[in-house]
């Protein structure tokens, strides 16, 4: 079997971009097999397919076996992780689109999760830095920076988080 690895980047809250482009790799004969590392995606070379994607962020890795067991109960495939999301796939028949979640409230419970662990690590984050900003010689004043960058992109998402949790709640 011929596989193509791909970097692509999505952040938490482009799960649904992620899913439709994993639809659209199964569309050309590319599927899905693993990603590591965040963007680092690697597929297997076969039919064209009409392969539906779905993405859930898990937190509590105790229930895993259960967790894992529901979604194969309901026909989907699981294709393994990347850190705590959690990659599902199943094949669309006749025009349907399965979806794991039933309504907005619960897309945005998933988003809650993802932002309950990045609001949980933050302040280990900003006291790392703290440190990190005590010491005088060159290299660490320069991962100072670098790290103070990251935060402002790690804060860009926590926002991103919250907006995407807004919108799903007004739709409900």
């Amino acid at each position: 079997m011929t596989t193509m690895k791909e970097f692509h980047w999505f952040w938490a809250w482009e799960d649904e971009r992620e899913e439709a482009w994993l639809g659209e790799m199964a569309q050309k004969g590319w599927h899905f097999k693993s990603v590591t590392m965040p963007g680092f995606y690697t597929f297997e070379h076969g039919e064209p397919r009409n392969d539906v994607y779905r993405l859930d962020f898990l937190a509590d890795f105790r229930a895993k076996a259960d967790y894992l067991q529901l979604f194969m109960d309901a026909g989907w495939e699981y294709m393994g992780e990347m850190g705590s999301w959690q990659y599902f796939r199943k094949t669309a028949r006749d025009g349907e689109v399965p979806e794991i979640f039933s309504d907005n409230a619960s897309k945005a419970t998933k988003y809650r999760r993802v932002l309950l662990v990045l609001v949980v690590l933050l302040p280990l984050y900003v006291n790392s830095l703290n440190l990190l900003n005590k010491q005088a010689d060159t290299f660490s004043q320069i991962l100072t920076f670098v790290m103070f960058l990251l935060l402002v992109l790690y804060a860009y998402g926590i926002i991103q988080l919250g907006r995407r949790i807004s919108q799903l709640s007004k739709k409900v």
